[in-house]
């Protein structure tokens, strides 16, 4: 919703309308909080903004919604696999009326109730060097990796610096219960974690000398060995028989039969990192909007 910009004297106070209210009353009522936090411009700036998740689970889907909350208007969804009943202890989508649906169909669909003005649009495939042309992801201001396969978050992470998009990615939050240990830095800065270590070899033997801003943790708890897991065995709780792909005829993949372990993972440090990503890309809008516009004076009023 655009933002009525008016010249107005005097204050609601004493009778007369003041500016600031015909800039309230000219704001979705569903950003009027996060308004009053970070000014009209940067309020629009949210709304024009395109940001692609890649990975929706247990941090991407926290991120995503975060980011709708926060009033940005168009978002792209990458993610090829289904939701699991395993799912339902860290992913915001995963529900027992969502289980064995498309992860990113199941979002869209939640956020379209939280901001049905925005423009959500899934993608329920890989995503790789060899696949990039569909993502458009030229067009996106900016990027989220969420994604656990090293490979690909690789590839996504050269793509994004190639064409100069600002990207910001989750590090490995297996294994790890405390969300007040959860840290933001350079990828070369990480200490600690394990998938960060690999992702700074990888970029390594590429040849990528630039910058990736992380969100990691030191923590690293053992895995609870004794507790069975069905994931990934004959048991496996995966909803395979109802993955039939996107409309474009791309099947979707369930992932955890290909893993050699299955680690554990808890929502509030999931949903934190998730939540701290979105906050980049609030904070980022914020610094390059938050000053509101200086109204000049009336020409008539200059004398001029």
């Amino acid at each position: 919703m655009p933002v009525l910009w008016v010249h107005a004297k005097g204050n609601c106070l004493n009778g007369s309308i003041g500016v600031h209210w015909f800039l309230f009353m000219a704001i979705n009522p569903r950003f009027q909080r996060l308004a009053l936090l970070t000014g009209s411009p940067a309020l629009e700036a949210c709304a024009r903004t395109r940001v692609m998740v890649f990975g929706v689970g247990g941090v991407g889907s926290w991120c995503a919604e975060a980011l709708v909350r926060s009033g940005i208007g168009n978002l792209g969804l990458v993610d090829s696999d289904r939701v699991c009943v395993t799912n339902i202890n860290r992913q915001v989508q995963a529900l027992s009326s969502t289980l064995g649906q498309a992860k990113v169909a199941a979002l869209k669909a939640r956020l379209l109730e939280i901001h049905p003005g925005c423009r959500v649009e899934a993608f329920e495939r890989i995503f790789s060097r060899e696949t990039i042309e569909p993502f458009r992801i030229e067009q996106a201001d900016y990027i989220i990796d969420a994604i656990d396969s090293l490979t690909y978050k690789l590839d996504l992470i050269e793509a994004a610096t190639q064409r100069g998009i600002r990207l910001y990615a989750s590090m490995g939050m297996a294994q790890k219960l405390d969300p007040t240990q959860l840290k933001i830095a350079d990828i070369w800065e990480t200490q600690g974690c394990p998938l960060a270590r690999l992702v700074r070899s990888g970029l390594r033997k590429r040849g990528f000398q630039g910058h990736v801003t992380v969100v990691y943790s030191p923590e690293r708890l053992p895995l609870k060995r004794e507790i069975p897991v069905s994931c990934g065995s004959a048991r496996c709780l995966c909803p395979k028989g109802t993955a039939r792909g996107d409309a474009a005829g791309n099947p979707s993949v369930e992932w955890c039969s290909s893993r050699k372990v299955i680690n554990g993972s808890a929502v509030p440090v999931t949903a934190a990192a998730g939540m701290i990503l979105a906050s980049l890309v609030i904070r980022d809008i914020y610094a390059r909007y938050a000053r509101e516009p200086q109204f000049e004076a009336p020409r008539e009023a200059a004398g001029l």
